[in-house]
């Protein structure tokens, strides 16, 4: 069933995607090398922490840490442990927070000092792919709408989608219904609805699509060993055009809605 939120959840939400995208932007700024993961998981929880808010992600199926930290070949739902982050990785920072009853989900990947060309490209590409979703979601389109936008921009620059791992509803729950692919899949072809809150979230493969789960059962990674990006936000259809829940404070003109 999706959740079509009233304007009453929204003055509850909005705060709490506010909250969500303040703490990623002050989490990608401590990035820098020589830090491990789990430094990088605990200044993210007491970010969370200083806001008022709570992980969305700590304890969830039994999820250990405060953030996602995905580092180079990393897709998503890496762990944080004794990993040192080194000049010209590239981390995937997935963050979840629950303030005013409602969750707010966003992500960002991010270079540690700088990265190589190929690494940037991948952001970019993912970062605007995200955007070309994001134009999509508007009342009377169709979820598929979002997903050919996102799979059209990331092929066409040459790499790939992630298939096993997808956006989502989101509100009171960190997963709700619908799913939200990057790829086109005609199993997920509901209409947006004005007050549908959407987790948008390409995650892109420099090399092949295929993934797998590490042994640890939580971090997925490239099969193929290529680098891999994921941006995320989470997205407020109106009877116009869409609301970015989560914006940063500042985003460059040229990653604007269309």
């Amino acid at each position: 069933m999706i959740i079509l939120k009233s304007q009453r959840d929204l003055e509850l939400m909005r705060p709490a995607c506010a909250v969500t995208g303040q703490v990623l932007n002050e989490i990608a700024a401590f990035i820098k090398p020589g830090l491990t993961t789990r430094q990088v998981d605990e200044f993210a929880a007491a970010c969370i922490k200083s806001h008022g808010g709570k992980s969305a992600f700590l304890g969830y199926r039994k999820y250990p840490h405060h953030t996602c930290i995905s580092v180079n070949d990393e897709v998503v739902h890496g762990m944080a442990g004794n990993r040192e982050l080194l000049f010209g990785d590239i981390v995937s920072l997935d963050v979840g927070v629950i303030y005013n009853g409602f969750v707010g989900d966003t992500a960002r990947t991010v270079a540690v000092g700088g990265c190589g060309v190929l690494a940037q490209q991948l952001m970019d590409v993912t970062e605007r792919a995200l955007y070309e979703g994001i134009a999509a979601a508007v009342p009377g389109n169709r979820v598929t709408d979002i997903s050919r936008a996102v799979q059209k921009y990331v092929e066409s620059n040459g790499f790939s989608v992630v298939r096993e791992f997808v956006g989502h509803g989101v509100g009171r729950s960190m997963h709700e219904e619908p799913q939200v692919p990057n790829f086109v899949d005609p199993k997920s072809n509901q209409k947006l609805r004005p007050g549908m809150t959407l987790a948008i979230e390409p995650m892109v493969n420099a090399g092949r699509p295929a993934v797998k789960i590490l042994k640890d059962g939580w971090t997925v990674v490239t099969q193929d060993g290529s680098l891999s990006a994921h941006f995320e936000h989470t997205v407020l259809i109106t009877e116009s055009e869409p609301e970015i829940l989560t914006w940063p404070a500042k985003m460059p003109s040229s990653l604007k809605v269309s």
